[in-house]
């Protein structure tokens, strides 16, 4: 190996260059399956790789365009802007004239922002390029409607210990380097745990462990937890970002706001992000959370909870972690109803029952003559030409004119709302 070589990471060394040497993915690669059958055909379409970190997005571009022998081009979105887009764009106009094809791989697509995103349109749907983006994130938050629409999105798996294992072993056998000096590892599965199931962090902490570690007086390398610790700076905190762990403790932490309790909270609050839970899952299951269980009670925390996803957003780890306790503790505190979960749910079992229920005729749109003379909108009276902007008037079908599905609290601020319902919807109680 040369010494140019020696200074390229081992990830990148032992990268795979063909389907059959990738590790993982099988509900998408194995024979028969729908992204392989894609490859081996030679009929590309645009399409995003949604997974973890880790999982072999960027190789899988890389190998898909080696063996449908396309020109690749690949993007950072962190990094690149529309310019950029655009020079790649004018680049594949030229080789589809010699009936070339060109893959753009985007990583981090998520972060794209609108403009960026609209200049990839015409150029997929032309088909002048192939466009693999790749996303740690849920592409229906973070890509725009008009892309996702002319894009197929493959959700990649997280690696499983099997997986892992063979990844490592051939590292081991395959790395000239590391083969060499006779390299064994204490405890693997510690190791595996370390990794967080992240491939890249897998090879990376293996080759820091192998640097740091010291062989004995037969040439062996054994590389102990503590080489593993140092290699990773850090010691394993059991959290699995999607395995029972992560079901468990977003379930405690929900809980735990549920329940009024902002000590909790925050604790289970830290288990996650320490144990490198997205900060933005954390915030999209706070503003459920603010509807859910807040409601009414106290209509700011939704809209705290909703900034707090910007806010998240905008700045990133580690300063997230004081925004999402902050808005935690808040929505602990916060007074709790679900009557407008109870309400949505009732109102979603009765369209369910009876789906076809006419609108009441004083309540339809009359546009035209005819609807007019049919007496839609006939007898509608208009609640602002009424005393205290209210009147008594049917707003449901027929069969469920006298249902009531909203049943406000005493709590907070939904106490008043309730006693303004009650007061002007005396037929009700």
């Amino acid at each position: 190996m040369s010494s140019s070589e020696k200074n390229i990471p081992l990830a990148e060394r032992v990268r795979p260059q063909t389907l059959d040497q990738f590790v993982g993915q099988s509900h998408l690669l194995s024979e028969g399956k729908p992204l392989r059958q894609m490859v081996e055909k030679d009929e590309l379409r645009s399409f995003i790789l949604w997974g973890p970190p880790g999982v072999g997005k960027t190789t899988l571009a890389r190998i898909i365009a080696n063996q449908t022998k396309s020109e690749f081009f690949a993007l950072n979105a962190v990094s690149s802007g529309v310019k950029d887009v655009r020079e790649v764009i004018a680049r594949a106009e030229e080789f589809q004239r010699s009936f070339r094809k060109t893959i753009l791989f985007i990583d981090e697509i998520h972060r794209f922002n609108k403009a960026q995103q609209d200049a990839l349109l015409h150029c997929v749907e032309s088909g002048t390029i192939t466009l693999i983006g790749a996303t740690t994130e849920n592409p229906s938050f973070e890509v725009i409607s008009p892309l996702l629409s002319r894009m197929r999105v493959f959700v990649l798996e997280p690696l499983g210990k099997s997986e892992l294992e063979l990844i490592l072993a051939q590292a081991l056998e395959q790395d000239e380097l590391i083969t060499k000096k006779n390299v064994t590892i204490d405890d693997k599965e510690y190791f595996f745990l370390l990794s967080g199931g992240d491939a890249r962090k897998l090879l990376n902490g293996l080759e820091i462990a192998f640097q740091i570690s010291q062989s004995d007086s037969n040439g062996l390398h054994t590389l102990s937890k503590e080489n593993m610790e140092e290699a990773f700076q850090r010691k394993y905190s059991l959290y699995d970002k999607k395995g029972e762990q992560h079901y468990d403790i977003i379930s405690a932490f929900i809980k735990s706001m549920r329940g009024s309790d902002p000590d909790a909270a925050v604790y289970w609050l830290a288990r996650m992000l320490e144990g490198g839970e997205d900060p933005k899952f954390i915030a999209r299951r706070m503003i459920i959370l603010a509807s859910e269980d807040i409601g009414n009670a106290d209509p700011a925390a939704l809209m705290l909870a909703v900034d707090a996803f910007t806010a998240v957003d905008y700045v990133g780890m580690p300063e997230a972690r004081i925004i999402l306790s902050n808005v935690a503790t808040y929505l602990a505190g916060a007074a709790k109803s679900n009557a407008s979960y109870i309400a949505i749910s009732e109102a979603m079992d009765d369209v369910r029952r009876f789906p076809n229920l006419p609108v009441p005729l004083h309540l339809r749109n009359a546009p035209t003559k005819l609807m007019k003379e049919l007496n839609y909108g006939k007898e509608y009276k208009y609640a602002h030409d009424f005393e205290d902007n209210f009147v008594d008037q049917q707003n449901l079908p027929d069969h469920l004119k006298n249902k009531k599905y909203y049943n406000p609290t005493e709590n907070g601020r939904e106490k008043q709302i309730k006693e303004r319902l009650e007061s002007l919807w005396k037929r009700k109680k």
